[in-house]
């Protein structure tokens, strides 16, 4: 009876594509004999039954893709397009579903926190998370007149940390940062 519970369940879970799902499922069978699923495991009883599938990082991805949508931004913010490009390259490798572990989404890694007042009510919508990028970016360069080490540094670890230290914070991760997009930037201006 169990035997068949699980062949009909994984059947399920393949027809409705759960197969491309990207969470793990875990499995507890009750004293009755009643099989549970959950992939928010409650209690120690449940046991990993199906291991969440990693995705692969993307491949082959033009970076000329987004390239109409990084002009409107440029246009619209006139915020220079290599920068803009290079900011996504940085952040998102060019996935629009990127999310990273701090909650930022999207190509240009929008934190929830700043959707609405970068006008971003999708993050994974291309066009909506560049202009909501560029706008950000615009709004540094004001900010940090125009200096892009210190740009690049609050786009990373937030305006507050460079106004605190008046320079590029003194985290690593920052500092890797800065300077990637920058070679990047480079890189994309003599291509």
């Amino acid at each position: 009876m169990l035997k068949r519970v699980v062949i009909v369940f994984s059947i399920v879970l393949i027809t409705l594509g759960f197969d491309k799902a990207f969470a793990d499922i875990y499995r507890y069978v009750d004293k009755l004999g009643v099989v549970h699923f959950t992939n928010v495991p409650t209690s120690p009883n449940y046991k990993l039954y199906i291991k969440e599938k990693r995705k692969k990082p993307l491949s082959g991805i033009s970076t000329k893709k987004y390239d109409g949508m990084i002009r409107k931004a440029q246009r619209r913010y006139g915020v220079e397009f290599f920068l803009i490009k290079a900011v996504i390259k940085v952040e998102s490798n060019f996935n629009p579903e990127a999310v990273s572990k701090k909650g930022a989404k999207g190509l240009m890694q929008i934190m929830p926190a700043n959707f609405k007042t970068l006008s971003v009510k999708d993050p994974f919508n291309p066009s909506q998370n560049i202009m909501g990028g560029a706008l950000y970016l615009q709004r540094l360069l004001k900010r940090y007149k125009n200096k892009l080490p210190l740009v690049l540094a609050a786009y990373n670890a937030g305006p507050e940390a460079v106004d605190k230290y008046k320079k590029i914070p003194p985290y690593k991760e920052t500092q890797n940062y800065v300077k990637k997009v920058m070679e990047t930037y480079s890189k994309y201006k003599k291509s």
